[in-house]
């Protein structure tokens, strides 16, 4: 099969597709990878072969922006873990934003370009990141089956199920469809007639482990999370096994290049943590590590370790929970300390982890140094933790490998091209 992966200009949501792409390649199927091209460098480091669509959004622009003038990135909760909160007028202003400030921006400026791609390359199967919705247009268009790839938490599409049964409840003029307005505009440029499947996918590839997943009534492809780093050395320290436990403090790359820092207090963080009698590894950036007035005598300052080879060593990982950052750790069983930003999938992962038992969790605007060192004195002496994060490993590795989704994603897009 030809198998086109795509997925605007976001450098996480890209890595999290990499093992399926490869094993789909080693498969034997022709593989390419169509995004933005600012994407390029990062899908050519991989060792996949990328193919440049459009122009570049601004997204990125528009956070600093926001950042710089104290805005709030965007007004409405996609969480959805408030059924009060999810009114009518509150959903359909949600969507008003979402579209016009999200999704338009990041999808509208290779909308044309991937179209053309699909009907001069003719692929079999698209494979598109959950929030790129310009890609099932173009694979409708060129007649491809195509399946949703979801990174996190399926906020989008629990929020759609509800949007949906509160719009049909409406008089049919008043049934305003704010997502559906735009996406159905550029099926319709590409001759392609909108339906809900260029929302949700013909079937969703989903990695999330079924004990944090969301209840979402669709067609679901379970995927075993594979951590991808990217290129990256094994500095020769870590491969020393540590003499005390060690606690890992990282709070991702995205905030530093979307708005400029961290939500949460790092050097606060490190001066909290400064008397636990444990290593403590910060990987943080080189600008950021200009900013701190001191580095504890128990803590190293690093501005990139790769996480799957340092988490397997760590007794606890302090994070921003971000999901490739949360599964990663829980492939190792290593309890967590979410510190989540209070908008999209972080809120919601990090609860789901803590219910489970594996970690805790501590909103970013309830951080203290204080908090934060009690909550890892807690993760390393309560073994509960490190018994429910044993069991959340186990389960994401009984999850179907790379090579087995890829093995059903041949009989799926058979079956799919059959019925169309």
């Amino acid at each position: 099969m030809r198998i086109l992966f795509a997925t605007h200009e976001e450098k996480t949501h890209f890595l999290g597709m990499v093992p399926l792409a490869w094993a789909a390649h080693n498969a034997g199927h022709e593989v390419l990878v169509a995004s933005q091209p600012a994407l390029t460098d990062v899908i050519v480091s991989t060792g996949l072969t990328a193919v440049p669509v459009g122009g570049d959004h601004t997204l990125q622009h528009l956070l600093r922006l926001a950042a710089a003038s104290d805005a709030r990135e965007l007004d409405h909760d996609l969480s959805g873990d408030r059924p009060d909160k999810l009114t009518w007028e509150y959903l359909t202003a949600g969507y008003e934003e979402w579209v016009r400030w999200w999704w338009r921006i990041v999808n509208d400026p290779m909308a044309d370009d991937l179209v053309d791609l699909c009907r001069s390359w003719r692929p079999d199967l698209v494979i598109w990141e959950s929030l790129t919705y310009a890609a099932p247009v173009a694979a409708r268009a060129a007649g491809a089956a195509h399946a949703r790839f979801v990174w996190s938490s399926d906020l989008c599409a629990r929020l759609r199920a509800h949007y949906l049964r509160l719009r049909d409840a409406r008089p049919p003029g008043e049934r305003v469809d704010r997502l559906a307005e735009w996406l159905g505009g550029l099926a319709g440029a590409a001759g392609v007639e909108f339906s809900e499947e260029l929302v949700s996918g013909q079937f969703t590839i989903d990695q999330v482990p079924g004990s944090l997943r969301l209840d979402v009534d669709l067609d679901h492809v379970p995927l075993r999370y594979v951590p991808y780093n990217g290129r990256s050395v094994v500095p020769r320290w870590l491969r020393t096994p540590p003499d005390r436990p060690r606690v890992c403090l990282t709070l991702g790359t995205s905030s530093v290049e979307r708005l400029g820092g961290y939500a949460v207090p790092v050097q606060d963080l490190l001066d909290a943590l400064a008397g636990l009698d444990a290593e403590i590894v910060v990987t943080l950036p080189r600008e950021q590590q200009a900013e701190l007035r001191h580095v504890p005598a128990n803590a190293r300052v690093v501005d990139f370790v790769p996480l799957n080879v340092l988490a397997p060593t760590c007794s606890a990982v302090v994070n921003h929970a971000g999901p490739g950052t949360v599964f990663t750790t829980a492939v190792h069983g290593v309890p967590q300390l979410l510190l989540p930003y209070h908008i999209f999938d972080a809120p919601v992962l990090s609860s789901r982890l803590a219910e489970h038992g594996a970690g805790l969790m501590i909103g970013s605007h309830e951080v203290t140094g204080p908090a934060v060192r009690d909550a890892v004195e807690r993760l390393l002496r309560e073994r509960s933790f490190r018994l429910r994060a044993e069991a959340l490993r186990r389960e994401i590795r009984a999850q179907p490998s790379p090579d087995e989704v890829t093995r059903r994603l041949e009989d799926l897009t058979d079956a799919r091209r059959a019925a169309s």
